[in-house]
């Protein structure tokens, strides 16, 4: 057995069932073992970016370790996109590098590139193997630190000799252990007592929910502590499909582009318990103040992120599932707060009634997404690209039981499709639309050829209003002067991109006839695409 079969054994026993890459000269000797592996999926990507975006989305929706596979020099360098937003919306993926021969390296020679040194900021750890021995040792601890504490990426990087290279033996490691590298789990007692008096005793409490909810498991547990409890709950981005819109106590999202409702709350709470986010500065515009006003309790796997952008009165270090059991095991009294809870759904009520405005010839993006959702699947993915749309996306269109995916801390514009192309792999079965822009759109718009050979059902909503809508936004508000560079001119016509895939497309610009394109759109079989006619003054305040 070579260092190539070794990996793709050790892949094997870590239950990998799908690859997202692009094959290169390096990577070739390991490629060449997986066509012999039909039990596990190959997805070639058309930009090596997205090979990692696809297990991002693979990985989020199917709950274990996303896996991508690229070449040397620019297939790793142009993946390094792809692992910075897993690293920064903590997904857990293994990136594997092919690498120049082993003795050739410092030289400079075609297509070297140090990717271990360039990823250093922004993954949880790398390799560059060595010895063809080490190769099982070293993919089970890559799959333990991707998938444990915070999860996020780890790369491994192979030279092309390496793959090459006899074992003696193969031997799968049966456990882990690694010096220094033992994340928290159960919360201290003292502390969990502590949160515990604190919801009692508060008139006003909130939860705030995030992505770690996700990734920890924990759903459950969350909402049984809020209804438990009666206590309302707003979410960050990337917690946002973690309560029904229409649930009684979801508040909606908090930050610069979150709902009145959920930001009213926050302001006004008297006890702030943060549930598996970071607090950063797009949903907490100012944490000075709210430390200032009210105790913070701060539940997080990861114990750098508490304190680092707010201070918690009460901080709990350890996985959020454990966590959320252990007050629930607790008899906590629930607080005394519907005069609270009513004056927050009446905010609620007002917002989710709104009405939106009107131009005739286009439609208006909050409507299109209002509309969309109450026609979409309960449990339904959504995958949801970067700029407007996003902002539109999170604060209008109605969750369910599904799953919104999205960048949320990278603002990765191109993630989208490529994170649609993932879950569907995950999750063949599950209504998968995506959302983006005609300027995140053509960042990723060659992923068409994933889906078309991949015979998938995915539908794409794209807002056309032909400028990069948040930037535009942005440059016409003070100090600046006006925009500049963000006119989309020469962009093609989608409908005849599409068309070249196979994919059919439809179109709206009226919104008395949405009703009728939405049912057509979800019902057409296959994938298609929805252009929707966007006015370029459209603001995410409108």
């Amino acid at each position: 057995m070579n260092g190539a079969q070794a990996l793709i054994e050790s892949l094997l026993k870590e239950q990998v069932d799908h690859i997202f890459g692009y094959a290169g000269a390096t990577i070739c000797p390991i490629v060449d073992v997986l066509k012999e592996h039909p039990e596990i999926g190959y997805t070639l990507v058309r930009t090596e970016q997205n090979a990692g975006h696809m297990a991002s989305g693979y990985a989020r929706i199917s709950g274990k370790v996303g896996v991508c596979m690229v070449t040397s020099g620019p297939g790793a360098t142009n993946l390094i996109t792809g692992i910075a937003t897993a690293y920064m919306d903590s997904i857990p993926m293994v990136a594997i590098t092919g690498q120049v021969p082993s003795n050739l390296l410092g030289r400079d020679i075609f297509q070297e590139v140090d990717i271990t040194g360039a990823v250093a900021p922004f993954s949880k750890h790398s390799y560059l193997v060595k010895h063809a021995s080490d190769i099982p040792r070293i993919v089970k601890e890559a799959f333990h630190i991707a998938s444990t504490g915070r999860p996020g990426p780890v790369l491994i990087d192979i030279p092309i000799d390496i793959q090459n290279q006899e074992l003696k033996k193969f031997q799968y490691p049966e456990e882990v252990n690694i010096r220094g590298y033992k994340p928290s789990v159960k919360g201290n007692d003292l502390q969990i007592k502590r949160v515990a008096e604190a919801i009692s005793k508060a008139k006003q409490p909130l939860i705030c929910a995030g992505g770690g909810v996700w990734l920890a498991h924990a759903q459950k547990e969350l909402l049984e502590l809020a209804e438990r409890n009666q206590i309302p709950v707003v979410k960050t981005m990337m917690g946002l499909s973690l309560m029904a819109t229409d649930h009684p106590l979801n508040m909606g999202m908090i930050g610069a582009h979150g709902n009145f409702c959920a930001n009213k709350a926050l302001a006004k709470a008297d006890l702030l318990i943060m549930v598996g986010t970071r607090a950063a500065d797009r949903a907490v515009i100012d944490p000075a103040e709210i430390q200032r006003r009210m105790a913070t309790i701060h539940i997080d796997v990861d114990p750098a992120e508490i304190g680092k952008n707010m201070q918690a009165a009460i901080p709990l270090v350890g996985d959020v599932k454990v966590i959320l059991q252990q007050l629930l095991d607790r008899d906590i009294t629930p607080p005394d707060s519907e005069a609270w809870r009513a004056k927050l759904r009446d905010y609620r009520t007002a917002e989710l009634n709104r009405a939106f405005p009107r131009r005739e010839g286009y439609v208006f993006p909050g409507t299109v997404l209002r509309k969309l959702g109450q026609k979409l699947d309960d449990d339904a993915i959504i995958c949801v690209d970067v700029g407007q749309n996003q902002i539109f996306t999170c604060k209008y269109l109605p969750q369910k039981h599904g799953r919104l995916l999205t960048s949320g801390g990278l603002g990765t514009m191109g993630y989208a499709l490529p994170a649609g192309v993932g879950a569907k792999v995950a999750a063949p079965d599950r209504q998968t639309v995506v959302i983006c822009g005609d300027g995140s759109f053509q960042m990723a718009m060659n992923e068409l050829s994933a889906i078309v050979c991949e015979h998938m059902d995915v539908k794409i909503v794209l807002f056309q209003n032909q400028v990069l809508g948040l930037v535009n936004q942005i440059q016409n508000t003070a100090p600046y002067h006006g925009a500049f560079g963000v006119a989309l001119d020469g962009s093609p016509d989608f409908a005849a991109i599409a068309g070249a895939y196979g994919i059919p497309s439809m179109f709206a610009d009226d919104e008395d006839k949405l009703d009728g394109v939405l049912e057509q759109f979800l019902s057409a079989k296959g994938s298609c695409l929805l252009i929707c006619k966007v006015h370029p003054d459209v603001g995410t305040n409108d």
